[in-house]
């Protein structure tokens, strides 16, 4: 049966920003399909609950604490994973998100912290997990990024620039990982979740991005999940290096925020 090749029956996943939005959808999806999942971010009221809607799911779960910021804790997580739940296959980074700032504004300290927040957390993230990933014979690693990585917007200078380096450092690292380890990114669009209701809040705001997406609306973190969710099992399986669009069909900025005179 093709749908077979969905499965996660025995596979143990780590999903980092599993607190809520993309990151607490695709922690469900791997759950669903059978996964235990390790859910990481930097809120244990929220982690908690992810992580029991996963066991409602009928599949283990651990909540650990962490920012991806920091080198100790990524290290934790990967140890507890492994001392707890017995095995890593799968790794799902989607912790990010900086702050709109215009270019000028953007000094070497905010653009350092959002290249390592944005992309050099999940490089990390991966060089722990990848030894684990071999013992069991092989795994698969997705890394989150965004379509703003291709489509330069004003005031987001320091969250493109680590995106589109995400996605660059997925093609390398699949690369030199192949065949044992595939590694593929996803670039969403604007979807619906907690860190874009600031923007979303906006009628008018929202009325752009809907018309300027041919798809009429925007993304569902299932949207998001489902692709994770082909990407990381065996339905994959001939899969790598590759970065999936999952936008609505966007293939320009549907808005442009305001900023200061030059």
């Amino acid at each position: 049966m093709i749908l077979d090749r969905f499965k996660l029956d025995g596979r143990v996943a780590i999903v980092t920003g599993a607190g809520r939005g993309i990151g607490r959808g695709t922690a469900l999806a791997l759950a669903e399909a059978g996964a235990d999942v390790v859910c990481a971010a930097r809120t244990l009221e929220q982690i908690e609950e992810t992580a029991e809607r996963v066991r409602e799911r009928g599949r283990r779960a651990l909540p650990v604490i962490c920012d991806v910021n920091d080198a100790e804790q990524i290290a934790h997580v990967v140890d507890e994973t492994a001392s707890e739940l017995g095995r890593i296959d799968l790794l799902v980074n989607n912790a990010g998100g900086t702050p709109v700032r215009p270019a000028m504004q953007t000094d070497d300290t905010f653009l350092d912290s959002a290249f390592h927040f944005e992309c050099g957390s999940a490089l990390r993230f991966t060089r722990l997990a990848v030894p684990h990933m071999l013992k069991q014979g092989g795994g698969a690693v997705v890394n989150i990024s965004s379509r703003t990585g291709q489509m330069p917007m004003p005031g987001f200078l320091a969250y493109g620039t680590g995106k589109a380096a995400l996605v660059f450092m997925t093609k390398v690292l699949a690369q030199e990982l192949a065949p044992k380890i595939r590694v593929n990114v996803i670039s969403v669009g604007a979807v619906e979740t907690p860190a874009l209701q600031g923007f979303m809040s906006n009628a008018d705001v929202m009325r752009l991005v809907e018309e300027g997406t041919p798809m009429g609306r925007i993304g569902q973190v299932e949207d998001v999940a489902a692709c994770v969710l082909y990407l990381v099992s065996p339905a994959s399986a001939w899969v790598t290096s590759k970065e999936f669009q999952v936008d609505g069909g966007v293939e320009a900025p549907q808005f442009k925020l305001p900023m200061p005179p030059v």
